[in-house]
């Protein structure tokens, strides 16, 4: 007997909902920008309107991969992943960056205030369709992982507006605070501090999004206010967001302090999230008796804190982090069937998954090279360390609980403009896993070399 869940609504009446909304917001977009070409030669800006959009593909080589996915933003687990297989040649998308189109304004109201406001959608450019990791987990529901697609789990979850979508005030003397969805602050802290610029085919944390507080899903906030304020070299940052539940479940806060000196800037932050969710496809034996567009949810409250930081020296930029992040048993367990980010339900809750509170270490350190105004050479290394946190203590692949390590090498050159608004790169990263961390892998390494094109206005 089938489980009974009110909340699940049919995928093709999802998909149908998703698609009107995305042709009604291509008509909205398409329109600001006939009128912001035909007002600005250079900048698609009218009125303090702005239209910007970023389009990137190329074309990689996997030595283990999966199938691209039409859903996830990512588009190819560029990163080794459980179902990383065969090798795999394919044309893919966003490798230096997301691609998206948005609107962003500010109009001024006078006496040093204005207001502000910015309205983002991210897309995978082969298919067309809003970023969407759920539904790229959804579509493995159920299959063994040699005949899996690439997916993961992602704050951008088939929403219309699922980058950030925000309106308020901001004075050069005050700062600025803006209420809606936000990107986090430690989003902004990483893209700060990764030396690959959150860039999903060469850097570890700008693909799984963990170093956001825990999970890809709290990367971006809904129902939040953030506050950021910059006085000569000392910049504040605050996040509260509210639990309003449907994609937003439980509290969270995050606060900043950053100093900018004459060659350096440092950072650091701390982060609390009550029922983080990290999203996962059903099994064999949960698709058969599970509504078939579910998914798994494991819940927990994380907390982490963070110090990064960069140096300029001449033509090199050094750039180092470190981030702790802990995983504890929720507060307030959520209950099968709740309602989540993109309107997925989830039929299958884990709110017991650590034992012994899990502890993430994430380092990473980067160098770029600018070998002239044009072109610029980046090299990194990126590193999570997890302890044992179930009932055993191990040290092995035999269980995800188990003490584990993940590595990253990457290198990467990217030529600037080498067209009027686009650019041109080129790169490979190295990733491998072992212990607890590679776990139910299908295979423990994978190299990623690869070309592309990246198109911005």
């Amino acid at each position: 007997m089938r489980p009974f869940f009110p909340q699940v609504e049919s995928r093709s009446r999802l998909m149908t909902r998703r698609m009107r909304n995305a042709l009604s917001l291509a008509a909205l977009l398409g329109a600001a920008g006939s009128v912001a070409a035909a007002h600005a030669a250079d900048e698609l800006t009218w009125h303090g309107i702005t239209l910007y959009g970023t389009y990137d593909i190329g074309l990689v080589h996997l030595t283990h991969g999966a199938p691209p996915s039409k859903d996830w933003g990512v588009g190819t687990a560029y990163l080794i992943a459980k179902n990383s297989d065969k090798p795999q040649t394919t044309i893919a998308p966003n490798g230096l960056s997301q691609s998206r189109i948005g609107l962003k304004g500010k109009e001024d109201l006078g006496g040093d205030v204005a207001f502000v406001f910015n309205l983002e959608v991210g897309f995978n450019p082969q298919s067309g369709r809003l970023s969407d990791g759920p539904a790229s987990l959804a579509y493995n529901n159920g299959r063994p992982l040699d005949k899996q697609r690439s997916a993961g789990d992602a704050s951008r979850a088939g929403q219309v507006f699922n980058g950030p979508a925000f309106v308020g005030l901001s004075s050069k003397e005050l700062g600025t605070l803006t209420a809606g969805r936000n990107n986090t602050v430690l989003l902004d802290n990483i893209g700060r501090y990764d030396p690959m610029n959150g860039s999903y085919a060469f850097s570890l944390i700008g693909l799984q999004g963990t170093s956001g507080g825990g999970y890809t899903q709290d990367a971006r906030a809904d129902n939040s206010l953030k506050y950021n304020g910059k006085w000569d070299s000392l910049r504040l940052a605050a996040l509260y967001q509210l639990d309003r539940g449907h994609g937003s479940q439980g509290t969270g806060w995050q606060l900043n302090a950053g100093f900018d000196g004459q060659d350096f800037s440092v950072d650091a932050v701390y982060a609390s999230k009550k029922d983080g969710v990290s999203a996962a496809p059903l099994n064999a034996a949960q698709a058969r008796i599970m509504p078939h567009d579910s998914l798994a949810a494991v819940v927990s409250d994380n907390t982490s804190w963070t110090i990064d930081g960069s140096y300029t020296n001449g033509p090199f930029k050094l750039y180092a982090g470190l981030e702790r992040i802990e995983y504890e048993n929720p507060s307030r367990p959520l209950r099968p069937g709740f309602t989540g980010l993109g309107g997925y339900t989830f039929s299958v809750v884990n709110n017991e998954a650590f034992v012994h509170a899990k502890r993430l270490d994430v380092t990473w350190l980067g160098v770029k090279y600018a070998i002239n105004k044009d072109f610029d050479l980046t090299g990194a290394y990126y590193h999570y360390n997890q302890n044992a946190y179930g009932r055993t203590i191990c040290h092995e692949r035999s269980a995800g609980n188990c003490s584990g390590q993940l590595d990253a090498y990457s290198v990467r050159v990217v030529w600037h403009n080498f067209a009027k608004r686009f650019d041109a790169y080129t790169g490979v990263m190295f990733s491998r896993v072992s212990g607890g961390l590679a776990a139910g892998y299908l295979h423990t390494s994978t190299m990623d070399p690869m070309v592309g094109v990246r198109f911005q206005f």
